[in-house]
């Protein structure tokens, strides 16, 4: 089997397997989640690797073919530490920002909402997003830009790799558990939960209130990268998990409204996601934060 074939495996693999010790478990028998959640989850795990990044590497390399052919593959021979680290600074940290201006700003928070508005994690969280946020998303498109100068294999195995620590990190196997039950892996349990999103750390993101002194609904942003949130300011490690999670606003609107907004529009007036217009004398640094946390 080609490295190719092996690293998109690899994500599917960690998929199907997260998957069936969650159902084992009970998770998806729960009455939390609702056909509507699971046509949201199964919609969005489809549409992002069959076609909306397909389409963005397309036209990227499409036009850098017509524009700069001589930059194809320019870095080809560039050595495989600094193709990683570029891809944790355009791919990742870019992700980092996406993510948080999607949390501080009403627009993009609409698009984003769909991750949030479940009362329950699990791996099918992790791709729960409008298609609008993923086809805005810059690490998608440096990423495709990347991919045309030259370090399209380490992609492919930079985002096998990133991948499945996030599928890890919203998964309910808590795997991270072990590390705080045994003191003797504490030090290593600090290094980690520093390093990269873990369950802990990416479910208090999840919690629906900071109320509770565990979540932290307007922080810990962070993808494959813990760290972004340590070097920004915006990391909070508690080693606890939430017991509730959502958006404090639960109209429940159809799948094809959360998916496709603002193409498509909730015909609920209590909906977020009702009309594009928002409040200019609202602060978004300050009442949405009120309103969301």
């Amino acid at each position: 089997m080609s490295g190719i074939h092996l690293g998109k495996l690899i994500p599917i693999a960690a998929l199907l397997i997260l998957g069936i010790i969650e159902a084992i478990g009970g998770l998806y028998l729960q009455d939390r989640r609702t056909k509507n959640d699971f046509t949201i989850e199964l919609v969005s795990l489809a549409s992002l690797p069959t076609l909306i990044q397909p389409t963005i590497l397309f036209f990227v390399i499409l036009c850098m073919t017509f524009a700069f052919p001589s930059y194809e593959n320019i870095f080809l021979d560039v050595s495989i530490g600094w193709k990683i680290g570029a891809f944790l600074i355009f791919d990742d940290m870019t992700q980092y920002w996406w993510h948080r201006l999607s949390h501080e700003h009403k627009f993009f928070w609409k698009l984003h909402r769909p991750h949030h508005a479940i009362e329950e994690m699990g791996v099918l969280v992790t791709y729960r997003n409008a298609i609008l946020y993923y086809a805005m998303m810059p690490g998608i498109w440096f990423s495709a830009l990347l991919i045309y100068l030259g370090m399209g294999t380490v992609y492919i195995w930079y985002i096998a790799i990133k991948l499945v620590i996030i599928l890890l990190a919203h998964s309910e196997t808590k795997w991270d558990r072990i590390l705080y039950k045994h003191k003797l892996l504490h030090p290593l349990a600090w290094v980690i939960e520093r390093t990269i999103s873990t369950p802990a750390t990416h479910f208090a993101h999840h919690g629906l209130t900071d109320q509770d002194s565990i979540s932290n609904p307007n922080g810990n942003y962070g993808n494959l990268l813990f760290f972004w949130d340590i070097l920004f300011g915006t990391a909070k490690i508690t080693r606890k998990y939430p017991e509730r999670f959502g958006t404090w606003n639960q109209v429940k609107e159809p799948w094809h409204i959360q998916l496709l907004f603002p193409f498509v529009k909730s015909k609920d007036p209590r909906s977020e996601l009702h009309t594009l217009k928002t409040d200019k004398n609202v602060d978004p640094s300050v009442d949405f934060k009120e309103f969301k946390s």
